[in-house]
């Protein structure tokens, strides 16, 4: 299992990142409007040039650049946001391709137990091997920019659900004997529970045109 400092590889901030030298380490407001304005202006040229190649790099982006550069972006935009909801789907995606074999464990133990649709509405197949949740969370990333943006965002936080409810029933299962093992299950599961409420929220924004 990773423990709770690897889930999402959430990176440690460059002291010089490129934001900073270009608005001043000191105006959050700057930060603020430079992430809805770059995060609008990607999600909007790609869905109207969607471009096979520009598209397959946006899905590989931190696989070959790593989370740094979408972090310097993206990661202190509120969660009910445009650069908000691109954050979480960069972390989801980046999660599943660290720990291909943890998110299929959790992603079959929550399936089993969750009392909802949400299997179905994720999509991943039925038992989910290690790397089809890799190809199903990247075909969620290339649904965002060529696809119904908000149903993306749904599968997103449909899956986030299932990975919490799997990692919520086997923190039980460990708590008797492995408590620190079950407490860093548990905060993951809130992370991800976190995630898939702000995920679903965004797509109803999305759908009435006030997602920024």
């Amino acid at each position: 299992m990773t423990d709770a400092g690897r889930d999402f590889h959430k990176p440690v901030r460059r002291a010089t990142g490129e934001l900073d030298r270009l608005f001043g380490a000191h105006d959050p407001a700057e930060k603020t409007r430079a992430a809805h304005s770059t995060a609008a202006a990607l999600l909007s040229r790609v869905r109207a040039d969607p471009d096979r190649d520009t598209v397959e790099r946006l899905v590989a982006f931190t696989s070959t650049h790593g989370i740094d550069d979408i972090a310097e972006l993206w990661s202190q935009a509120p969660g009910r946001s445009l650069p908000g909801a691109l954050w979480r789907l960069y972390l989801l995606q980046l999660m599943i391709h660290d720990d291909p074999q943890t998110a299929a464990l959790l992603y079959e133990r929550g399936r089993v137990e969750i009392a909802s649709a949400d299997p179905v509405v994720a999509g991943a197949p039925v038992p989910a091997a290690p790397d089809e949740l890799v190809a199903l969370v990247d075909s969620i990333m290339r649904g965002a920019f060529v696809g119904d943006f908000a149903v993306a965002l749904e599968r997103a936080a449909a899956f986030c659900r299932v990975e919490a409810s799997g990692a919520t029933h086997i923190a039980d299962d460990y708590e008797p004997t492995e408590p620190e093992r079950a407490t860093t299950l548990t905060t993951r599961a809130l992370r991800l529970s976190t995630y898939a409420a702000d995920l679903t929220a965004c797509a109803g924004l999305w759908r009435r045109e006030s997602l920024t």
